[in-house]
C-alpha cells in the first residue's frame, strides 16, 4: 500500500467533520469559546453625542479671549442637561455625559476660569472638539464580531457594549483518549525495568483543551486483544464525537489496534501517511464518530495531532484555519527524504524580526526537543536542504492557544 500524501489525508479528514453545532451561553461563560453567529449591533454606541472630557459645553462661535459665558446647568453621565445651549451660554459637563442640544464643542476644565455662574476660557474653541459623535464606536447594523472568532476579553467587552447578555457559540466535540501498550505506566508510578511513562494522553489533552467540550482520558489498554476490545467497546459506549488512540497503529505482531477497531465497525479511510515523524496514522469512522489511531512514539503522536486533528477541531468549531507562516531560517536545513518532514524549530526574535532556528533532533521519541520547539518547519518531499536566510513554510505548534481568534 502506497503512502498517502499529507494534503489528501487532511482533505479526507476535513470532509468528515460535521456542520457547526450551535449552543447559547451566557456572556460571562463565553470567553474562550468560538462564536457561531455574528454579533451585530442593535444600537448606536455612544447612543448620543458624548463628552470626551470633564469641562464645559458651548457654541464654538461664542468663545473669545476674556469673553464670559453664563453657566446654565450641568450634564453628567446618567443625567443629561434637559435644556439647550443658546448664544452666550455654557453647560458644565463630565466625561461620558450627553452633549446638550445647541452645543457644538467642549473645552476641558483645565482651560476654564470659573467665577460664580460665569466661565471664560484660556484656549480657543475648536468645532466638535472633545465630542464623541453618536455612533462613533459602532452603529446599529454593524457586524462587531464575525462568526468563527475566538472570544478573547476584548471581544467579550464589545459584546457587552452591544447589549448582548447571551451569545451563540460552537459546541466543541466530546473527545475520548486511549493509550495502548504493555510497557506504559501512569506518571508518578515507580518504573520497572521494561516500563516507560505514558505521556501521550496528557500532551493531547492539553493540545485539545481549547477545542473540546469534554476530554475523557480512558487510561491505558494493554496489548491483550480481549482486554483492548473491551476497553474500546466501553469507549464507544460513551458516544464520543472523536476517539483518539495512541500506539498499536503500525503492523507489528503486537500492534492490535487497527484489527480491533475494524472488528468493532470502524471503517478505515487510510492508515499510512507520507510524512515523518508519524507515518502510521490511522483515520476512519464508526457511525458519526471520527476515529484517529496515532503512533505511540510521543513526538509522532503530537505532530500528527497538530497536523491533522487540530485542523479538524477548528473546522468543527467553524474557526478559520490559521495561516502557515513563512519565516527565514537562522541555520541551514539538511536534505530531506521522499517523506514530508515536519521539522522541529525554535521561533527566535531577532533585530530583523522573527526567524526559525531548526532543531537537528529527529528521533520520534525525543520529547525534550519537541518541548523546546515553537514551530514545525514544513520541509517538502525530496527537498535538497535550504540555506540560512531562506524563507520556509512553518506551522505554529500551539496556534489556537496562542492566537487571538
Amino acid at each position: 500500500m502506497s503512502l498517502l500524501p499529507v494534503e489528501d489525508a487532511l482533505a479526507a479528514i476535513l470532509a468528515r467533520v460535521p456542520a457547526v453545532s450551535r449552543q447559547t451561553v451566557a456572556l460571562s461563560d463565553a470567553v474562550g469559546r468560538v462564536l457561531a453567529t455574528p454579533v451585530v449591533a442593535t444600537h448606536h454606541q455612544p447612543p448620543f453625542n458624548a463628552s470626551a472630557m470633564d469641562g464645559y459645553a458651548m457654541r464654538a462661535e461664542d468663545v473669545a479671549p476674556d469673553r464670559w459665558l453664563r453657566v446654565i446647568g450641568m450634564s453628567q453621565a446618567g443625567t443629561a442637561f434637559a435644556g439647550s445651549v443658546g448664544p452666550g451660554e455654557a453647560v458644565r459637563i463630565f466625561t461620558g455625559a450627553p452633549v446638550p442640544a445647541g452645543a457644538d464643542t467642549v473645552i476641558m476644565q483645565e482651560e476654564a476660569v470659573r467665577e460664580g455662574d460665569r466661565v471664560r476660557f484660556t484656549a480657543p474653541a475648536r468645532l466638535g472638539h472633545s465630542i464623541r459623535p453618536r455612533g462613533n464606536d459602532f452603529a446599529a447594523g454593524d457586524v462587531l464580531i464575525e462568526a468563527g472568532k475566538r472570544l478573547a476579553p476584548m471581544q467579550i467587552a464589545v459584546a457587552a457594549a452591544a447589549n448582548c447578555a447571551h451569545l451563540e457559540v460552537a459546541r466543541g466535540p466530546r473527545i475520548a483518549l486511549l493509550a495502548t501498550g504493555d510497557e506504559l505506566v501512569l506518571p508518578g508510578t515507580a518504573l520497572g525495568p521494561d516500563q516507560i511513562v505514558s505521556s501521550n494522553s496528557y500532551g493531547l489533552t492539553a493540545l485539545f483543551a481549547d477545542y473540546a467540550e469534554t476530554i475523557t482520558d480512558l487510561g491505558i489498554a494493554t496489548d491483550d486483544r480481549a482486554l483492548l476490545r473491551d476497553k474500546l467497546i466501553a469507549t464507544f459506549a460513551g458516544e464520543p464525537d472523536i476517539v483518539v488512540t495512541t500506539g498499536g497503529a503500525s503492523v507489528g505482531e503486537h500492534d492490535l489496534v487497527q484489527d480491533v477497531l475494524q472488528e468493532l465497525g470502524v471503517t478505515l479511510d487510510f492508515w499510512r501517511i507520507n510524512m515523518r515523524p508519524g507515518k502510521p496514522l490511522m483515520f476512519g469512522m464508526r457511525g458519526n464518530t471520527m476515529v484517529f489511531g496515532l503512533p505511540g512514539n510521543p513526538v509522532s503522536a503530537m505532530v500528527t495531532a497538530i497536523v491533522f486533528i487540530t485542523p479538524a477541531l477548528r473546522r468543527w468549531l467553524g474557526s478559520a484555519e490559521p495561516q502557515h507562516w513563512r519565516l527565514p531560517l537562522l541555520s541551514p536545513t539538511p536534505p530531506n527524504t521522499a517523506r514530508r518532514h515536519f521539522m522541529r524549530a525554535e521561533l527566535v526574535h531577532t533585530e530583523n524580526g522573527p526567524a526559525l532556528l531548526p532543531i537537528a533532533q529527529t528521533d520520534s521519541g525525543h520529547t525534550s526537543s519537541l518541548a523546546k520547539a515553537d514551530m514545525l518547519i514544513v520541509q517538502p518531499e525530496n527537498d535538497p536542504g535550504q540555506q540560512a536566510g531562506t524563507l520556509v513554510e512553518a506551522l505554529p505548534i500551539a496556534a489556537f492557544r496562542g492566537e487571538v481568534g
